[in-house]
């Protein structure tokens, strides 16, 4: 079982995933356990007060390090696996797909979710062993942040996913953006699925497939074809497509 484990201020936002989708799922599953610590009960103040003015003067608040490290100790405490802590930051290295094999090799993850200004740089220096972040933009918090790398790494754990198959076929697993799909009715508002997944040739729907795949990614995310490595079908189906854009 993996265990995720959140250092956040405002912990009922997890009920999104705790009692949502895969992630349920996958906890009454016992493929991951989720664990939630709220720096405001280790705060020394009666107002349960975690922030405080920054040093040399500026705008916002800042988190201060002693709420946050005690919820850390017992957070490290009461799991019995090694601990791997992660401060959600757009200063962080940025979360892709391939980053999620080597997160989910892990036993237990610790994320920082900051707020304000951020936190107490001694603490990122001291207690963090990576810094993330989900793009370069600016967010109110990591909870966000949080939620979707759990999501995200769930996803990847065996027998999480209902089909064996599912993660292997889906955007970005395999460097290219999935193809396109259709479900029932097979015409609405005189639109058509594609003849050719009617047609029950399953060699012919694959090389569909492989085509829809190779123009969604040419056309919507051109640089993760430049990444790629490809096969010798999907540069001979890929130039056959560039052509008929050049007519």
């Amino acid at each position: 079982m993996m265990e995720f484990s959140i250092i956040t201020i405002f912990p009922k936002m997890f009920d999104a995933i705790l009692n949502y989708g895969i992630t349920k799922r996958a906890i009454q599953k016992n493929k991951i356990k989720i664990n939630l610590w709220n720096p405001r009960d280790y705060s020394i103040y009666k107002n349960k007060k975690v922030d405080h003015k920054i040093y040399g003067g500026g705008p916002g608040m800042l988190m201060m390090f002693l709420p946050l490290f005690k919820a850390l100790k017992d957070a490290k405490k009461k799991s019995k696996k090694k601990n791997f802590v992660i401060y959600l930051t757009p200063q962080g290295k940025k979360l892709h797909q391939n980053a999620l094999k080597n997160f989910y090799k892990k036993k237990h993850l610790i994320f920082i979710c900051g707020r304000y200004e951020g936190i107490d740089e001694r603490f990122i220096d001291n207690q963090v062993d990576e810094e993330w972040s989900i793009g370069d933009y600016i967010l109110t918090g990591g909870e966000l942040p949080a939620m979707i790398f759990i999501d995200a790494i769930t996803r990847t754990l065996p027998g999480v996913l209902n089909s064996p198959t599912s993660l292997l076929e889906e955007s970005f697993y395999s460097g290219l953006l999935d193809y396109s799909h259709y479900t029932r009715p097979k015409i609405i508002n005189n639109l058509s699925v594609p003849a050719v997944l009617l047609s029950g040739n399953h060699k012919n729907i694959k090389k569909w497939r492989i085509e829809s795949s190779l123009k969604n990614t040419f056309l919507k995310k051109p640089e993760l074809i430049k990444k790629k490595k490809l096969t010798v079908l999907e540069k001979k189906i890929l130039k056959k497509y560039q052509k008929t854009l050049k007519k």
